[in-house]
């Protein structure tokens, strides 16, 4: 019966001969796979038949990103469509995700079909065509396409962690690129029991409500207090939880007449929500407040920096639905943050803790801003 185990020492000729025979032209040498035994950052696993080597994997993970790339792949020929190859690539899947790997990768050959459609079967996506990747080689192209995963998924149960754990909050891609406020709030709405009857013009409807925030460039974006004012005469029950009492978002904007807008709108929708009784805290509010208020059947409007996760630094408001000890996970309205993704897939993403905890806060002071919703049972 086949297994899979680490690879040790005593198995580097095997598996040195068969890379050779598999990849003449690019084999990996045996001094490298000796260091993948050694190295902390790298997952090197032999499949062993009869206590022969037979295949073998390896995933290498790179410090302070939460991306694994599966770096090889192999299954000896006469032992090939025999279910060998998926065996393999699913305990890399399970070893990239026990360290809370967020995707693998991995680049396949243009011309390996098989290769392609075993990953396609296994729920990975072409992201990426690379010209010219390989070396030529009379065993495949020199093209290659990059593969990805997404590896945790979301899964309801007895160990569903606190929040919207029984059912899930719906999905809702925004229609335009400064929209991200006004949807989260709308998939909060549809959650708590008020759906809109047309999302794409209360979507409009609540960003111009709501806009406080000037951008660099383009329509200007949501700040928390007209989000919050948005969602308390929308019927739900709200608290503003910021970080400072200072004014929100300002220190980017140049033009000292932009600022003063800023802020007179800022302070109107903070009158109104005092007014009203609408809480307005201001802590560091943190991961564990988020847990408490999941806990307690809310949802949680946060606005987050995209730049852990495309590198650029823009403001962006999701929805978080629920949280474990490992990740918080979103509702991402945004088609651009993970393009590769379709809208299902970018319901209850999962981001692991410590990079959520970066993500969070904006600007250069790290400014945080979260929405606090929940049903106001109050009302009907």
């Amino acid at each position: 019966m086949a297994s899979i185990q680490p690879a040790r020492n005593e198995h580097l000729d095997a598996v040195a001969a068969l890379e050779a025979v598999t990849f003449p032209e690019d084999a990996i040498s045996k001094r490298s796979f000796r260091r993948f035994i050694e190295s902390p950052s790298a997952d090197f696993q032999v499949l062993l038949l009869n206590e022969k080597v037979i295949g073998y994997t390896v995933v290498l993970y790179r410090n302070n990103t939460n991306l694994a790339r599966l770096y090889a792949l192999v299954v000896e020929k006469e032992h090939r469509s025999k279910g060998y190859g998926r065996r393999l690539l699913q305990a890399a899947e399970d070893l990239a995700d026990e360290r809370h790997s967020l995707f693998l990768r991995t680049e396949v050959a243009t011309s390996n079909t098989v290769g392609q459609q075993l990953m396609n079967s296994e729920g990975f996506r072409a992201i990426e065509l690379r010209e010219a990747y390989f070396p030529p080689s009379a065993s495949q192209s020199t093209d290659a396409l990059v593969l990805q995963k997404l590896l945790p998924r979301y899964e309801m149960g007895e160990d569903a962690g606190v929040g919207a754990t029984e059912e899930y909050v719906p999905m809702l891609t925004q229609s335009t690129e400064f929209t991200c406020g006004p949807a989260s709030l709308l998939m909060a709405m549809d959650y708590f029991g008020r759906p809109s009857s047309d999302p794409q013009a209360e979507e409009l409807e609540i960003w111009r409500q709501a806009t406080t925030i000037y951008m660099t460039s383009g329509h200007g974006g949501c700040g928390p207090h007209g989000l919050a004012r948005a969602a308390f005469q929308r019927g739900l029950k709200v608290r503003v939880e910021v970080n400072t009492d200072q004014p929100l978002f300002v220190d980017s904007v140049r033009q000292e007449q932009k600022k003063t807008v800023m802020q007179r709108i800022q302070q109107a929708d903070m009158t109104y929500l005092e007014k009203h009784g609408v809480p307005i805290v201001v802590r560091d509010y943190d991961v564990t407040l988020i847990k408490e208020d999941l806990s307690q059947g809310c949802l949680v409007m946060v606005l987050i920096s995209t730049y852990q996760f495309d590198g650029i630094r823009a403001p962006h408001w999701v929805l978080i639905c629920a949280a474990d000890d490992d990740f918080i996970y979103i509702n991402d309205p945004d088609y651009d943050t993970l393009p590769w993704e379709s809208p299902t897939e970018r319901q209850y993403l999962p981001v692991p803790i410590s990079t959520f905890s970066k993500a969070f806060g904006y600007g250069g002071r790290k400014q945080k801003a979260a929405v606090v919703l929940s049903a106001d049972l109050t009302t009907k």
